[in-house]
This record gives C-alpha cells, structure tokens and sequence, in this order.
C-alpha cells in the first residue's frame, strides 16, 4: 500500500471511550489510540489530566486510508458525534479535558479543516469553539483506556452508536 494514502488526524470530543468505539466502525481507518493531546508536562497519567489543571484533551489518534475515507468524512463524522459550541463539555463529560478540538500534523490538513468549518458554521446558532490547533504533544492513554468499550461492552459512552446506520 502506497504510505501516501495512510494520514492520520487527532480528534478530540469528550470522553475518548465512545469516539474510539465510533471510528473503529468506519470503514478506511486503520489504527486507533486514545490519548492525551496538546497539554502541559510529558508522559501524563489519567488523574493528572482530569485534574483540569493539565491542559491536555482526551484525544483519539486516527490511522487513516485517505483512498477510503477522507478527511472532509472523518469531520462529518465528528461534528455528527461532538457538539462543536460545548466549551469544555461534551453531553455529561464536563471540565477542559473534554473540550472538542481537532489536532493537525500537516499545513495541507489544516486548509482542509478550515474550509470545512467555514462551510458549516452558518448551520449553527451558536459559535463553535472547537480548536483546530497544530498537534503540540501526544501521549497514549494508559492501556485500560485502549479499547475500552470492546473490553467492557456495558461501559460508559456518550455517543449514540446508531448514528452510524442512519448516516453509513
């Protein structure tokens, strides 16, 4: 497979549980990670990034075949899934490590994401506050968190699965 195909994004939108459980069901992803993202400190654990003194974000790491799924995909997905005018809360997830925000590695992406938030803010009434920031740093979650609802089906998540049979 050709390695300029395979891209990857972070997407940060409350609770990493349920985004994680959501990508993994789409077709064209290749790797998912929950993590923490664009923070204060190196290598932070659970309790110091839900202290809200951390400064970093819940944040899914993606994997992506971009001949399969595109980003402009990925972000309908997302903005499906978060509520982009949420600052710092995501439905019952509240404090700054549940802020929605989308994390880029390449200028190229960023255009990208940009265009796209100039196409649906009009659709909302509210202005969004989803940050849309170069990637700063990325450490992954402790191993319990990786794959957390597959290991525990009945475990919390604030995401409506169904959402992917209406809109696949």
């Amino acid at each position: 497979m050709d390695s300029k195909r395979i891209k990857e994004i972070y997407l940060a939108g409350g609770c990493f549980w349920g985004m994680e459980a959501f990508y993994q069901q789409l077709e064209g992803i290749k790797k998912t990670e929950v993590g923490y993202a664009n923070g204060n400190g190196e290598n932070p654990s659970y309790l110091f990034v839900c202290s809200d003194t951390s400064g970093f974000a819940e944040t899914l790491y993606l994997e992506y075949d971009s001949e399969v799924i595109s980003l402009n995909t990925i972000l309908d997905y997302f903005f499906l899934v978060v509520d982009p005018t949420a600052l710092n809360y995501q439905k019952e997830d509240r404090g700054t490590q549940y802020r929605n925000g989308i994390y880029y590695c390449d200028d190229f992406d960023k255009e990208e994401i940009l265009n796209y938030i100039e196409k649906i803010e009009s659709s909302y009434e509210k202005p969004l506050v989803t940050e849309i920031l170069p990637l700063k740093n990325y450490y992954p979650a402790e191993e319990h968190h990786q794959d957390y609802l597959k290991k525990n089906p009945e475990g919390y998540c604030h995401i409506d699965m169904s959402i992917l049979k209406k809109n696949g």
